[in-house]
């Protein structure tokens, strides 16, 4: 029963209309409104046309001091709860249009309950400050102006002669008003959670929220239903888990809000939450709009999920992103240079914006030169590898410069090999020389000799450990190698290594820089960017959904297939020349500023 899984707590309601009005111009005050929608309304006849107000976005409504401790001491119902930890929007600037003048309700007559007239429906929707002037905030917020008269004026209906046994009647006919009131206000998650916090002490975001601000022993000629609040960013991912739109979700929020203030609470019993499910269903199906109700939404979810531990929401650490829909399916990313810094370090920034990327729905692929237990080692130490993360055994990636690629479930996808003799020249060259070679063979890294360059690529790239092989014949046929690295300083790549195996190598392999101080032998025809498109075909992804982010010359490629390829500054001018855009460095947060500039 769903009692058992999203538990409520009621709130006695006052009595005292300053209260009341206390209560409301608190909510309002974090908030802008669009013009109320007013509707003719009357139980005989059908909803009356009427033009709509033009949609007028204003400034925070009300200069009342009461903070949130005012608010919400009746009804309050919440449905589906997800994890978060918030802090208080600031407070709206004081000014405008205030709803004090609603306490003149106090001096009016009662109404005449036989009395025969037209009513009125007036519902104001709200948009909490913190949102961004989004236009597809926008455009919901309109589409809700015509929408939620249409639901009311179809749950009206039902509520003459009603066959409800369990439904709390304080509202039992409308017809005896002349004016319904209720207000929906959009909001973030950090606004809902704080809410949820005061008032059921639970300290997370939830979807829907619904106080009732009717107060039968009054006798008023106003139905003042209540407020409505949904969280935007909560109903996104619900939207996005239940294959519908956004707006189709907020319906439906709408609709299980507004029952609530109707007196249904799916709380109280298993006959009382069938009735209230009953009841989503047929309005949702009366009014045409797509989805489940919200109790049946939630029912399927536990049928379906798997169980797993709790855990905390990844937002909680951070600010939180902005409401935004992404850009792109998928964001490649390189690691050396790009989402590690100089100090081959994941940043906090870098790791929370990789996170909240997931949060979106988008999908992060590392496509990187390290192998792939380098890169799940360093990526855990950010809160990145495993099960959850964006790199695992059983996660798709593209690792060793597009040599070793793996896709569903860590299925390996393609494997390239050196030639045998170009190894073979590069493991004489190296003992010739005195230059540490290391060569990579799926996830291990071989070598012949000990030397700090070789100890570096463990301690500060955190690859494999290099295990030290006796004799040439025997790395040979060790294992397949993938491909070989020479290590040395700055100067004697550029000026020494890097000329001769330049031509050394002719048409049997290619050369490769993705640090300054390190030169890659890899097979001729591969690349990092020949990885990723084998990985897009085996997942059936077009490069056309993807944003790709890197520095070196081995990104070049990659650079060019996706649909935006961000090169870092300090990236190599052969990369910055392809890339279509030039953003920050890998020391100031660079895959951070690419995420919320371009993939939101």
């Amino acid at each position: 029963m769903l009692s058992r899984l999203y538990p409520i707590l009621r709130h006695n309601r006052p009595f005292s209309a300053e209260a009341r009005e206390m209560t409301r111009a608190s909510l309002y005050h974090h908030a802008r409104l669009l013009q109320p929608q007013l509707v003719r309304y009357s139980p005989r006849i059908a909803l009356a046309t009427t033009t709509p107000n033009r949609l007028n976005v204003t400034s925070s409504l009300s200069s009342s001091s009461s903070d949130f401790s005012s608010m919400f001491r009746r009804r309050f119902h919440a449905l589906r709860n997800i994890g978060g930890d918030w802090k208080l929007p600031k407070p709206a600037a004081a000014g405008g249009r205030v709803f004090a003048e609603r306490r003149e309700y106090r001096k009016m007559r009662k109404r005449a309950p036989k009395r025969k007239q037209e009513l009125e429906l007036s519902v104001s929707i709200c948009i909490e400050e913190q949102l961004p002037d989004d236009t597809e905030i926008q455009n919901i917020a309109e589409m809700l102006r015509l929408n939620v008269p249409m639901a009311m004026k179809m749950a009206f209906n039902d509520l003459k002669d009603s066959k409800y046994k369990t439904r709390e009647t304080d509202i039992e006919d409308v017809g005896g008003f002349e004016t319904v009131e209720l207000s929906v206000m959009l909001c973030n998650d950090e606004f809902i959670c704080k809410l949820n916090k005061e008032w059921r002490g639970e300290d997370h975001p939830t979807d829907v929220l619904s106080m009732s601000q009717h107060v039968p022993e009054l006798k008023l000629p106003v139905l003042m239903m209540g407020d409505i609040v949904i969280s935007v960013e909560t109903a996104a991912r619900q939207a996005a888990e239940r294959g519908h739109s956004l707006l189709d979700e907020i319906r439906i929020l709408v609709i299980h809000g507004m029952l609530h203030l109707l007196g249904f609470d799916h709380e109280i019993s298993d006959e009382a939450e069938k009735e209230m499910e009953e009841e989503e269903e047929f309005l949702l199906k009366s009014l045409g709009w797509k989805g489940k109700g919200l109790i049946q939404s939630a029912y399927d979810i536990e049928k379906t999920a798997k169980p797993q531990p709790e855990k905390a929401d990844d937002r909680k650490k951070g600010d939180g992103l902005r409401f935004y829909r992404p850009k792109f399916s998928y964001i490649f990313c390189d690691m050396d240079g790009t989402l590690l810094n100089s100090k081959s370090q994941i940043s906090e920034a870098n790791a929370k914006a990789l996170k909240e990327a997931t949060l979106r729905g988008l999908k992060v692929v590392i496509a990187t030169g390290k192998s792939r237990p380098g890169a799940i080692k360093i990526l855990k130490m950010a809160d990145l590898a495993g099960r959850d993360g964006i790199v695992s055994e059983s996660s798709p990636g593209v690792f060793v410069q597009g040599l070793l690629v793996y896709g569903r479930q860590g299925k390996e996808v393609y494997r390239g090999n050196l030639d045998r003799d170009v190894c073979r020249e590069a493991c004489l060259y190296s003992l010739e020389h005195g230059i540490p070679l290391i060569a990579f063979s799926q996830d291990r890294c071989l070598t012949l000799f000990d030397h700090p360059f070789v100890d570096s690529l463990h301690k500060t790239y955190n690859e494999p450990k290099a295990e030290i092989i006796s004799s040439v014949d025997q790395l040979i046929a060790e294992a397949d190698i993938q491909k070989v690295i020479f290590m040395d300083t700055t100067e004697g790549v550029s000026s020494v290594i890097r000329p001769y195996w330049s031509e050394a190598t002719g048409d049997r392999a290619s050369v490769v820089q993705a640090q300054s101080d390190m030169l890659e032998i890899i097979p001729p025809g591969t690349s990092k960017g020949n990885g990723v498109k084998m990985l897009l075909n085996h997942l059936g992804v077009s490069p056309n959904e993807i944003m790709a982010i890197g520095d070196g010359e081995n990104d070049m490629e990659m650079l060019e297939l996706a649909s935006l390829g961000v090169v870092m500054s300090n990236g190599a001018e052969k990369t910055k020349a392809v890339a279509d855009v030039i953003g920050m460095s890998n020391d100031e947060d660079g895959v951070a500023d690419a995420i919320y500039r371009y993939a939101f």
